[in-house]
């Protein structure tokens, strides 16, 4: 009897209809290396839980063309249909961001949202205009193999790489680049509840996805603080100020705690530059400049090695990440803001150190030397001589007599060697 009871209690389970649920995600940063991987792991996690779609809630100014490329043809390969959703109002989905929007099963925005200005741009490198027009030429295509795979407006998506174009929410719809407006995503669910739509691999599929419940995916402590560390100007900050941790390491030996964060600051510093476009001309700036700064407090020219220092921290600063658009660049004031106190800092390490170096020895047998005291004995050669609250057996190399003021030349042993202080 239990085990029929069992057995109808599966089967009524069964029979009844699962909820439908959709797998959202944020990705409000810059496109780079982490960006991708947190939209791979969302893909992974909603295939395994069969989920009905995945909604990227997309606002960015773009990023690098080749995280960009490898989140295409992760949602070109996708099992799970898959919904771009440009929002909240006063977002942007540009450069980068356009052609993720294009790639879409369903590519939407929220009023007050903008897309487009999907030109390639060179990484600061002056070429050719043939070589120009080949990387246009390279993204144009990539740009109408999406839009047409998606039945999407080629030409007027291909305006958008070639000539730089933006478009609002209303003209973009107008102009068949995307499918839908939205003010939230309940209403963009509502929206789309029954279309059926073509995927890449050809198959038809219809959405089922109204009133269903969302779930949210974040990105891992890792994630956040690699995405953390991908700004340009983090990653220089952490890179200078690690440089002038080891800079007063070296100065001051067996400190050992400016040492250890150094080296944790530049090799930080240094895992978010290999995902930059790095020109690492720039770090050889960056070297410069600390030199300059530990030759002016040497050689004190009144300013003019520090002042190059600086100059060639700023312009390390400007250069070191390339990047395709401006927010992926280390800011002028970032630059200029850390290069002067840098510089200020480390000359002034440089300047106690050698000041250091440069004065009389205060303690040990050398501190003796050049100590005044006086004959407790007659000297020829040897005596006794009071110096420094002490009686010592001294050694001179003329006569001197009891009484006489002497001053310490050397040490040899026990014995101090003096002359006459007159």
């Amino acid at each position: 009897m239990r085990r029929a009871f069992a057995v109808a209690a599966l089967l009524l389970a069964a029979s009844l209809p699962v909820r439908a649920s959709v797998l959202r995600l944020n990705v409000n940063d810059m496109i780079h290396p982490i960006s991708d991987e947190f939209i791979g792991r969302a893909f992974e996690q909603a295939q395994s839980e069969h989920d009905d779609a995945v909604i990227i809630v997309l606002s960015t100014p773009g990023g690098l063309l080749d995280s960009t490329r490898s989140i295409v043809e992760k949602i070109m390969t996708s099992r799970v249909p898959v919904i771009v959703y440009v929002a909240p109002a006063g977002s942007r989905a540009a450069s980068a961001g356009f052609f993720i929007l294009e790639a879409a099963d369903v590519a939407a925005m929220a009023p007050g949202t903008n897309t487009g200005a999907a030109h390639p741009v060179l990484l600061g490198e002056k070429v050719d205009e043939i070589m120009k027009m080949k990387l246009e030429n390279d993204a144009a295509a990539f740009m109408r193999t999406i839009a047409a795979k998606r039945g999407r407006n080629v030409t007027i998506a291909e305006s958008a790489v070639r000539e730089s174009k933006s478009f609002t929410e209303q003209e973009a719809l107008q102009q068949k680049l995307i499918d839908v407006i939205a003010p939230n995503e309940q209403s963009l669910l509502r929206a789309i509840d029954g279309r059926t739509f073509k995927r890449y691999d050809g198959t038809n599929v219809t959405l089922h996805v109204a009133n269903t419940r969302i779930n949210t995916i974040e990105m891992s402590l890792k994630q956040r603080l690699l995405s953390s560390l991908m700004d340009p100007n983090i990653a220089f900050l952490l890179l200078v100020l690690g440089g002038l941790a080891l800079f007063a390491e070296f100065n001051h030996p067996g400190a050992v705690v400016p040492g250890v964060v150094g080296v944790i600051a530049i090799v930080l510093a240094l895992f978010a530059l290999n995902f930059l476009p790095t020109r690492f001309a720039s770090l050889a700036l960056l070297l410069v400049a600390f030199a300059l700064f530990a030759l002016e407090a040497k050689f004190a020219t009144h300013g003019v090695l520090g002042i190059g220092g600086i100059v060639c921290m700023v312009i390390g600063a400007l250069f070191l990440v390339d990047g395709p658009i401006p927010q992926m660049r280390v800011n002028v004031i970032t630059a200029t803001a850390v290069s002067i106190p840098i510089g200020v800092i480390a000359i002034f390490l440089t300047t106690l150190v050698l000041r250091a170096r440069r004065g009389k020895v205060a303690t040990g047998s050398e501190g003796m030397v050049g100590e005044i005291g006086i004959a407790r004995t007659p000297l020829g050669p040897d005596g006794k001589v009071f110096v420094h609250g002490e009686l010592w057996n001294a050694i001179a190399s003329n006569q001197i007599a009891e009484g006489a003021r002497v001053r310490v030349a050397s040490v040899n042993g026990l014995h101090l060697v003096v002359e006459p202080a007159e």
